[in-house]
């Protein structure tokens, strides 16, 4: 399983601090946000490999920090040719653009194409992403995950999922006005390969390319899903306000 971190975007709402800087590799304490996440990610046996796609802006900067790491895994980084917020290529584009690089420059070595781990790079996380890929596996079908949303404004900002009694995705909404359940998704998927050629045709086929999420929309209309209840919350940083919150609570 590869770990694919989405990591292109340029973080605007965070004005001058993450102008000339990438988010998820600002400080919270003495490691990084994605330093956090990966420290976790890294111990999955079935992981073998970190893929961290960014813009062309930061490509440089992500290239310099990780020269420092010693991860059990390698990491590799996928610069995605983009130099502004406007050029943007979107989340579900930065995807397809990361699998087709590693699909043609595989070497005779390497297993591809495999299954993949999708995640934001801007969370803390107060869980392990181990019980994620252990519920994929007992599913044995691509997942997402869900939390629960008791605030209906927070539910018409984000995708809505409804599930039966297995936690199959029966559907799934973008910000929807009348939420159907209390279930929201946050950003981090499970895509087996064997669904991998939907993904690969997502967007020719009419999915959008801005966020993570339009991705899972798509997906759940085309495979059978699952979502997993996580089992502990997150930290979702995407303000200064919120990241200056993350340093007084979780960074000391």
């Amino acid at each position: 399983m590869k770990n694919i971190v989405i990591a292109a975007g340029y973080a605007t709402r965070l004005g001058e601090l993450t102008k000339n800087f990438p988010k998820p590799l600002l400080k919270i304490g003495e490691n990084t946000i994605l330093g956090r996440m990966l420290d976790d990610i890294d111990r999955i046996p079935e992981i073998d490999e970190h893929i961290i796609i960014t813009n062309h802006k930061f490509a440089g900067i992500f290239e310099d920090w990780k020269k420092d790491l010693h991860y059990s895994k390698p990491i590799t980084i996928v610069d995605d040719g983009t130099e502004t917020n406007e050029t943007r290529l979107g989340a579900v584009c930065d995807l397809l653009l990361a699998i087709d690089q590693l699909s043609n420059s595989k070497s005779s070595n390497s297993k591809w194409p495999d299954d993949l781990l999708v995640v934001a790079a801007d969370n803390l996380l107060f869980f392990s992403f181990h019980e994620f890929v252990d519920f994929a596996r007992a599913k044995g079908t691509s997942c997402i995950m869900c939390h629960e949303q008791p605030s209906i404004e927070k539910l018409q900002r984000t995708g809505v999922v409804e599930l039966d009694n297995d936690n199959k995705v029966l559907g799934m909404e973008e910000k929807p006005q009348v939420p159907k359940s209390h279930w929201a998704v946050p950003p981090f998927y499970i895509y087996l390969k064997k669904d991998l050629d939907l993904v690969r045709h997502s967007v020719e086929n009419g999915c959008g390319k801005d966020a993570p999420g339009n991705l899972a929309h798509y997906m759940v209309e085309h495979t059978t899903m699952h979502a997993w209840p996580m089992s502990a919350g997150r930290f979702d940083i995407g303000s200064l306000d919120t990241y200056y919150e993350a340093i007084e609570k979780y960074g000391k």
